[in-house]
């Protein structure tokens, strides 16, 4: 009999991982668990929201200033409702929600913290276009009892632990502890989540960026003369790149984690903060990115330096191969 690679269940490797802590309590583990749960929930309804009444918007305009899809509301509910009983969590933030999101009183309140954009790229949920869902956890800062605003604003690099779920031609679930990035991919007629992709290392340059050239006029000359650059037919330079933009971060963040090069949401004359949201898109986003050998920047720092002073904050964003972007950031402060 041929030996190939041993089968590894998510839940299996979160158990082996916590191995290599001998002061763990489970608990971690327990929550990442929680989750992989809440993201089959979410995944069974998405892998059939044409067939059912959950698809087009609810009319409500979210903390974001975004349309709220009845998707997106499930999403949420499920992830909260999946998290909230077992006793990790101290508080948790939805991009969703506008105020934080207390642990219920009859549940007890834990030394972690959770925020999340339950389903992103909701904009393509009608165009069955790809989304996911994305996920940071950190210890919590205050001192005991119900978890605080100060819990959630914390700054990135303070993060145990982030992830993302994309719902797409499969469905796969990649998280960083700290020990580089993992991906698994769901086998629907089994209901787990099994090893795909371990250690994912992002390329250290790339030829494609993923950015909406739509507004191009309104970027700084700096970003507008790196598009030029990148684009120009340069071969010895393995120019030009190649735009590839889907439209959800999500997806374009994970595509530029497995073939390298950048990705990026700039401010511009009209939104000079940009559109992504730092706490649940970005900082994870940018935890992932980093644990796989790759860079994030806002422009100026490092994005997970940067200390939130909102939870619905907003911030420009250039993340993928370290080559790239540190190509960008010299366009960008004029130093090319």
């Amino acid at each position: 009999m041929s030996r190939t690679k041993k089968l590894m269940t998510l839940e299996r490797f979160i158990h082996e991982q916590e191995h290599l802590h001998p002061s763990a309590t489970g608990e971690f583990s327990e929550l990442l668990h929680d989750l992989s749960v809440a993201a089959k929930l979410v995944w069974r309804e998405v892998s059939k929201a044409g067939l059912v009444n959950i698809l087009g918007s609810t009319g409500r305009i979210n903390a974001s200033g975004d349309t709220v899809k009845k998707l997106d509301e499930f999403a949420d509910e499920t992830i909260y409702r999946a998290m909230d009983f077992s006793g990790h969590l101290c508080v948790m933030a939805s991009e969703e929600n506008e105020d934080i999101l207390q642990i219920p009183e009859e549940y007890k309140s834990g030394g972690y913290v959770l925020l999340y954009d339950p389903l992103d790229g909701s904009s393509n949920i009608d165009a069955n276009i790809t989304i996911g869902s994305i996920f940071s956890i950190y210890k919590r800062v205050s001192p005991g009892g119900k978890g605080k605003l100060e819990d959630c604003l914390q700054q990135g690099l303070k993060q145990v632990a982030a992830g993302y779920i994309i719902y797409g031609s499969s469905t796969v679930f990649v998280y960083s502890t700290g020990r580089g990035v993992h991906g698994f991919t769901l086998d629907p007629s089994v209901g787990e989540f099994v090893l795909s992709n371990e250690k994912i290392v992002i390329p250290q340059k790339g030829k494609i960026y993923s950015m909406n050239e739509g507004n191009y006029r309104n970027w700084d000359e700096g970003l507008q003369k790196y598009i030029q650059h990148i684009t120009e037919d340069d071969k010895p330079t393995g120019r030009p790149y190649s735009l590839r933009y889907i439209g959800t971060m999500v997806g374009d963040a994970h595509r530029t984690l497995m073939y390298g090069g950048i990705f990026a949401y700039p401010g511009d004359k009209k939104n000079p903060d940009g559109k992504l949201r730092l706490c649940y898109e970005c900082n994870p986003m940018a935890y992932i990115i980093e644990q796989a050998g790759g860079r994030a920047i806002d422009g100026k720092k490092r994005i997970l330096e940067v200390q939130p002073t909102a939870l619905h904050q907003h911030t420009p964003v250039f993340l993928g191969s370290v080559e790239d972007v540190n190509l960008c950031e010299e366009f960008l402060q004029g130093k090319r």
